[in-house]
Protein backbone atom coordinates (compact mmCIF):
# COMPACT_ATOMS: atom_id res chain seq x y z
CA UNK A 1 0.00 0.00 0.00
CA UNK A 2 2.91 2.47 0.72
CA UNK A 3 4.66 1.92 -2.59
CA UNK A 4 1.12 2.65 -4.11
CA UNK A 5 0.87 5.89 -2.23
CA UNK A 6 4.31 7.09 -3.02
CA UNK A 7 3.72 6.06 -6.84
CA UNK A 8 0.77 7.92 -6.60
CA UNK A 9 2.57 11.11 -5.36
CA UNK A 10 5.53 10.94 -7.50
CA UNK A 11 2.44 10.68 -10.47
CA UNK A 12 1.12 13.63 -8.75
CA UNK A 13 4.21 15.73 -8.76
CA UNK A 14 5.58 14.87 -12.13
CA UNK A 15 2.07 15.85 -13.81
CA UNK A 16 2.48 19.21 -11.91
CA UNK A 17 5.94 19.53 -13.15
CA UNK A 18 4.27 19.46 -16.91
CA UNK A 19 1.15 22.22 -15.70
CA UNK A 20 2.95 24.61 -14.36
CA UNK A 21 4.82 26.28 -17.31
CA UNK A 22 1.36 26.66 -19.34
CA UNK A 23 0.33 28.73 -16.33
CA UNK A 24 3.74 30.95 -16.38
CA UNK A 25 4.19 31.37 -19.65
CA UNK A 26 5.03 34.82 -20.96
CA UNK A 27 2.94 37.68 -22.29
CA UNK A 28 2.68 39.12 -25.52
CA UNK A 29 3.87 42.81 -25.12
CA UNK A 30 2.50 45.53 -27.27
CA UNK A 31 4.42 48.83 -27.03
CA UNK A 32 3.35 51.99 -29.03
CA UNK A 33 6.06 54.33 -29.66
CA UNK A 34 3.71 57.01 -31.29
CA UNK A 35 2.70 57.61 -34.90
CA UNK A 36 2.17 54.39 -36.38
CA UNK A 37 5.33 52.37 -35.16
CA UNK A 38 5.07 49.15 -32.41
CA UNK A 39 6.82 46.67 -31.02
CA UNK A 40 5.67 42.95 -30.40
CA UNK A 41 7.53 40.97 -28.04
CA UNK A 42 5.88 37.44 -28.63
CA UNK A 43 6.35 35.22 -25.69
CA UNK A 44 9.34 33.27 -27.11
CA UNK A 45 11.37 37.01 -26.97
CA UNK A 46 11.43 37.18 -30.32
CA UNK A 47 11.26 40.98 -31.12
CA UNK A 48 8.61 42.52 -33.99
CA UNK A 49 8.70 46.29 -35.07
CA UNK A 50 5.88 47.71 -37.47
CA UNK A 51 6.54 50.82 -39.15
CA UNK A 52 9.73 52.14 -36.99
CA UNK A 53 9.90 56.05 -37.40
CA UNK A 54 10.78 55.72 -33.40
CA UNK A 55 11.86 59.54 -33.13
CA UNK A 56 8.97 60.90 -34.29
CA UNK A 57 7.70 64.25 -32.84
CA UNK A 58 5.17 62.62 -30.20
CA UNK A 59 7.89 60.31 -28.89
CA UNK A 60 9.92 63.06 -26.40
CA UNK A 61 11.92 59.80 -25.62
CA UNK A 62 12.67 58.76 -29.22
CA UNK A 63 16.59 58.96 -29.90
CA UNK A 64 16.92 56.97 -26.44
CA UNK A 65 14.36 54.68 -27.83
CA UNK A 66 15.83 54.15 -30.87
CA UNK A 67 19.40 53.34 -29.35
CA UNK A 68 17.90 51.04 -27.26
CA UNK A 69 16.53 48.31 -29.71
CA UNK A 70 19.23 46.24 -29.72
CA UNK A 71 17.39 43.26 -30.40
CA UNK A 72 14.80 43.12 -33.56
CA UNK A 73 14.11 40.29 -35.66
CA UNK A 74 11.79 41.34 -37.98
CA UNK A 75 10.85 45.08 -39.35
CA UNK A 76 7.61 45.52 -40.77
CA UNK A 77 6.60 47.80 -43.45
CA UNK A 78 2.89 48.76 -44.40
CA UNK A 79 4.18 50.89 -47.37
CA UNK A 80 6.93 53.48 -48.53
CA UNK A 81 5.88 56.59 -46.58
CA UNK A 82 8.79 58.33 -44.49
CA UNK A 83 6.77 58.36 -41.52
CA UNK A 84 6.18 54.65 -41.88
CA UNK A 85 9.88 54.21 -42.88
CA UNK A 86 10.96 56.05 -40.34
CA UNK A 87 14.48 54.61 -38.60
CA UNK A 88 14.30 51.01 -40.41
CA UNK A 89 17.21 50.92 -41.88
CA UNK A 90 19.28 51.89 -39.17
CA UNK A 91 17.75 49.59 -36.69
CA UNK A 92 18.01 46.82 -39.52
CA UNK A 93 22.05 47.66 -39.74
CA UNK A 94 22.20 47.66 -35.73
CA UNK A 95 20.04 44.79 -34.85
CA UNK A 96 20.62 42.32 -38.29
CA UNK A 97 16.48 42.64 -38.37
CA UNK A 98 14.78 40.93 -41.75
CA UNK A 99 12.39 43.03 -43.66
CA UNK A 100 8.78 42.04 -43.94
CA UNK A 101 6.73 43.76 -46.87
CA UNK A 102 5.27 43.18 -50.33
CA UNK A 103 7.56 42.40 -53.00
CA UNK A 104 7.42 45.91 -54.32
CA UNK A 105 8.39 47.73 -51.56
CA UNK A 106 10.94 45.25 -50.71
CA UNK A 107 12.92 45.79 -53.83
CA UNK A 108 12.25 49.67 -53.58
CA UNK A 109 13.47 49.83 -49.58
CA UNK A 110 16.55 47.96 -51.12
CA UNK A 111 17.55 50.61 -54.02
CA UNK A 112 16.59 53.97 -52.65
CA UNK A 113 16.44 53.57 -49.14
CA UNK A 114 19.71 51.33 -48.71
CA UNK A 115 18.30 48.49 -46.95
CA UNK A 116 20.41 45.88 -46.12
CA UNK A 117 19.87 43.42 -48.87
CA UNK A 118 21.15 40.59 -47.72
CA UNK A 119 18.37 41.02 -45.12
CA UNK A 120 15.66 40.71 -47.29
CA UNK A 121 13.97 37.68 -49.08
CA UNK A 122 11.30 36.24 -51.05
CA UNK A 123 10.61 34.32 -48.16
CA UNK A 124 9.40 37.40 -46.20
CA UNK A 125 7.01 39.31 -49.16
CA UNK A 126 3.83 38.10 -49.92
CA UNK A 127 0.53 39.48 -51.72
CA UNK A 128 -3.30 40.32 -50.46
CA UNK A 129 -4.28 37.27 -48.98
CA UNK A 130 -1.31 35.35 -48.73
CA UNK A 131 -0.10 34.67 -45.44
CA UNK A 132 3.82 33.47 -44.82
CA UNK A 133 5.17 31.46 -41.27
CA UNK A 134 8.37 33.04 -39.51
CA UNK A 135 10.44 32.78 -36.72
CA UNK A 136 10.14 28.97 -36.88
CA UNK A 137 6.56 29.18 -36.27
CA UNK A 138 6.43 31.35 -33.81
CA UNK A 139 4.56 34.34 -35.95
CA UNK A 140 1.94 34.46 -39.25
CA UNK A 141 1.68 37.14 -40.83
CA UNK A 142 -1.19 38.04 -43.51
CA UNK A 143 -0.87 40.68 -46.08
CA UNK A 144 -4.28 42.94 -46.12
CA UNK A 145 -5.37 45.53 -48.19
CA UNK A 146 -5.00 49.08 -47.23
CA UNK A 147 -6.60 52.24 -49.14
CA UNK A 148 -3.70 54.51 -49.30
CA UNK A 149 -1.21 55.98 -51.14
CA UNK A 150 1.93 53.66 -52.10
CA UNK A 151 5.07 55.60 -53.53
CA UNK A 152 8.10 56.54 -51.63
CA UNK A 153 10.99 58.91 -51.77
CA UNK A 154 14.38 58.15 -53.00
CA UNK A 155 16.81 58.72 -50.12
CA UNK A 156 19.60 60.88 -49.88
CA UNK A 157 22.77 59.93 -51.55
CA UNK A 158 21.07 57.64 -54.17
CA UNK A 159 22.26 57.78 -57.75
CA UNK A 160 19.05 58.58 -59.04
CA UNK A 161 17.66 62.58 -58.26
CA UNK A 162 15.06 62.81 -55.55
CA UNK A 163 11.77 62.26 -56.24
CA UNK A 164 8.67 59.83 -55.54
CA UNK A 165 8.96 56.45 -56.97
CA UNK A 166 6.74 53.10 -57.42
CA UNK A 167 6.86 51.65 -54.21
CA UNK A 168 3.76 49.00 -54.13
CA UNK A 169 0.73 49.08 -52.75
CA UNK A 170 -0.23 50.14 -49.28
CA UNK A 171 -0.89 47.23 -47.20
CA UNK A 172 -2.09 46.45 -43.46
CA UNK A 173 -0.48 43.12 -41.54
CA UNK A 174 -2.56 40.39 -39.31
CA UNK A 175 -0.18 39.06 -37.24
CA UNK A 176 -0.97 35.95 -35.47
CA UNK A 177 1.50 35.37 -32.64
CA UNK A 178 2.22 31.93 -31.54
CA UNK A 179 0.46 30.95 -27.44
CA UNK A 180 -0.02 34.81 -28.36
CA UNK A 181 -3.08 37.50 -29.86
CA UNK A 182 -4.07 37.69 -33.38
CA UNK A 183 -2.88 41.75 -34.35
CA UNK A 184 -4.36 43.50 -37.04
CA UNK A 185 -2.11 46.25 -37.94
CA UNK A 186 -3.91 48.53 -40.17
CA UNK A 187 -1.65 50.58 -41.71
CA UNK A 188 -3.02 53.97 -43.40
CA UNK A 189 -6.27 53.31 -44.54
CA UNK A 190 -9.95 54.33 -44.69
CA UNK A 191 -12.48 52.26 -43.76
CA UNK A 192 -13.66 49.61 -46.86
CA UNK A 193 -16.02 47.17 -46.33
CA UNK A 194 -13.72 44.03 -46.46
CA UNK A 195 -12.61 44.77 -43.29
CA UNK A 196 -15.41 42.60 -42.18
CA UNK A 197 -14.11 39.32 -43.53
CA UNK A 198 -10.44 39.74 -41.93
CA UNK A 199 -11.37 36.66 -39.40
CA UNK A 200 -10.82 36.95 -35.60
CA UNK A 201 -8.71 39.95 -34.04
CA UNK A 202 -7.53 40.09 -30.48
CA UNK A 203 -6.04 44.03 -30.94
CA UNK A 204 -6.85 46.30 -33.63
CA UNK A 205 -3.79 48.72 -34.02
CA UNK A 206 -6.24 51.76 -35.31
CA UNK A 207 -5.57 54.92 -37.00
CA UNK A 208 -7.83 57.99 -36.34
CA UNK A 209 -5.80 60.73 -37.08
CA UNK A 210 -7.94 61.84 -40.01
CA UNK A 211 -6.68 63.57 -43.09
CA UNK A 212 -4.49 61.01 -44.33
CA UNK A 213 -6.20 58.45 -43.03
CA UNK A 214 -9.88 57.54 -41.88
CA UNK A 215 -10.63 59.77 -38.71
CA UNK A 216 -12.38 58.70 -35.55
CA UNK A 217 -16.17 58.56 -37.04
CA UNK A 218 -14.99 56.37 -40.32
CA UNK A 219 -12.55 54.61 -37.52
CA UNK A 220 -15.09 53.92 -35.06
CA UNK A 221 -16.76 51.90 -38.32
CA UNK A 222 -13.68 49.92 -38.88
CA UNK A 223 -14.10 48.64 -35.46
CA UNK A 224 -17.37 47.87 -35.90
CA UNK A 225 -16.73 45.87 -39.01
CA UNK A 226 -14.06 44.11 -37.80
CA UNK A 227 -15.17 43.21 -34.14
CA UNK A 228 -11.95 42.68 -32.22
CA UNK A 229 -11.63 42.51 -28.28
CA UNK A 230 -9.41 45.56 -28.03
CA UNK A 231 -8.80 48.49 -30.32
CA UNK A 232 -5.95 50.51 -29.97
CA UNK A 233 -5.85 53.70 -31.58
CA UNK A 234 -2.88 54.87 -33.74
CA UNK A 235 -1.58 57.66 -36.00
CA UNK A 236 -2.62 60.54 -34.80
CA UNK A 237 -1.43 63.94 -32.31
CA UNK A 238 1.91 63.42 -34.51
CA UNK A 239 1.31 66.52 -35.84
CA UNK A 240 -1.58 69.30 -35.59
CA UNK A 241 -2.75 68.89 -38.99
CA UNK A 242 -3.60 65.08 -37.80
CA UNK A 243 -6.71 66.20 -36.05
CA UNK A 244 -8.81 62.91 -35.06
CA UNK A 245 -8.52 62.08 -31.19
CA UNK A 246 -8.53 59.56 -28.68
CA UNK A 247 -11.45 61.19 -26.78
CA UNK A 248 -13.71 61.62 -30.10
CA UNK A 249 -12.73 57.65 -30.86
CA UNK A 250 -14.18 56.57 -27.58
CA UNK A 251 -17.49 58.43 -28.28
CA UNK A 252 -17.99 57.29 -31.82
CA UNK A 253 -17.42 54.32 -30.33
CA UNK A 254 -20.08 54.72 -27.64
CA UNK A 255 -22.57 55.74 -30.27
CA UNK A 256 -22.03 52.38 -32.45
CA UNK A 257 -22.62 50.15 -28.94
CA UNK A 258 -18.68 49.64 -28.69
CA UNK A 259 -18.01 51.51 -25.53
CA UNK A 260 -15.30 49.47 -23.75
CA UNK A 261 -13.45 48.52 -26.87
CA UNK A 262 -10.84 50.93 -26.89
CA UNK A 263 -7.45 50.79 -25.16
CA UNK A 264 -5.70 54.01 -25.16
CA UNK A 265 -1.83 53.46 -25.09
CA UNK A 266 0.07 56.33 -23.99
CA UNK A 267 3.81 57.12 -25.89
CA UNK A 268 6.19 54.55 -24.61
CA UNK A 269 3.58 52.48 -22.90
CA UNK A 270 3.87 48.32 -23.07
CA UNK A 271 0.30 46.20 -23.12
CA UNK A 272 0.90 42.90 -21.97
CA UNK A 273 -1.30 40.43 -23.37
CA UNK A 274 -1.94 36.57 -21.33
Amino acid sequence: MRSFIAMVDLTIVFLSLLVVPAFGASPTEITWFGNSAFRIVTPAGKVLLIDPWITNPANVNGEKDLESLQKVDLILLTHGHGDHIGNAVKIARTTGARLVTTPELMKAMVVYSFYPEAQTSDTLTGGFGGEIELLNGEVKVRFVPAVHGGSMEIAEGSLAPRSLVYAGLPSGFLIKVKNGPRVYHTGDTDLFSDMGLIGDVDAMLVCIGDKFTMGPERAARAVRLVNPKMAIPHHYGTWPILTGTPEQFRVELEQLGLPRIMHLLKVGETLKWK
